[in-house]
């Protein structure tokens, strides 16, 4: 989903007057508007409509706001939306709950549409740039590195890699599958024509597989030529 383009905000509210007046603030502000008055209606709405955002009342009849929040942000289709939750509850255990099952901010009612406008707007930015950062990223099963802040994770921990390390496997990363010479790896790690040995590859490799554990098993050797990633 993107939420850069994605403009469409889903309303489940049980209350009329509520429903019709952030329907109205977010329809001034450029937004399209979906709207549901039930917890059962909100959550067949929040499946099929694909809202860049929904804003949630956890008072409802059948369903509860919150059991709606934990059942998105337990589905793979929808666990990436957007919540905001717009209740008359503002107990903070009512609160950290919401926000414990993903729900990424809370407005309570009595509110103010502009200020509630605004949240939504800097949800969607963050969501966005969220978005964008994830998108920096290169998966091979359990092994996820982050471009940006140059990190590496395997089955959700954090690893340790030295400068050659982490060029080498980025470069298999981004084309599993494919086979790289030594001479090809000495490249990319270090730029043409830099003195090292293919037996310095080989150390290197060594000690990538070692760091990455169970996941080492997908740098494979192809026997007097260089690596690949295989699946």
């Amino acid at each position: 989903m993107d939420t850069a383009l994605n403009k469409k905000i889903l309303i489940v509210d049980d209350e009329e007057d509520i429903l019709e007046l952030v329907a109205y603030n977010l329809e001034q502000n450029g937004f399209q508007v979906e709207k549901a008055a039930t917890g059962e209606a909100g959550l067949k709405a929040a499946r099929s409509e694909n809202p860049g955002l929904i804003i949630l009342d956890l008072m409802l009849p059948g369903i509860n706001g919150l059991d709606i929040c934990r059942l998105l942000k337990s589905d793979p289709d929808t666990k990436n939306i957007p919540i905001v939750m717009l209740t008359a509850k503002g107990e903070e255990s009512d609160v950290v709950r919401g926000l414990e099952l993903g729900a990424d901010d809370y407005v309570t009612k009595p509110f103010s549409p502009k200020v509630l406008v605004a949240r939504i707007k800097s949800v969607l930015r963050r969501n966005n740039a969220a978005e964008e950062a994830d998108s920096d990223k290169l998966q091979h099963h359990d092994i996820i590195m982050n471009l940006g802040k140059r990190q590496v994770t395997v089955s959700g921990k954090t690893i340790e890699l030295t400068f050659s390390e982490y060029e080498i496997l980025h470069y298999l990363l981004r084309r599993p599958g494919w086979v790289f010479t030594r001479n090809e790896i000495v490249d990319r790690v270090h730029g043409d024509n830099y003195p090292v040995t293919d037996r310095s590859v080989d150390v290197q490799i060594v000690g990538l597989r070692k760091k990455l554990g169970s996941a080492g098993r997908y740098i494979q050797t192809v026997r007097g030529v260089g690596y690949r990633l295989v699946e």
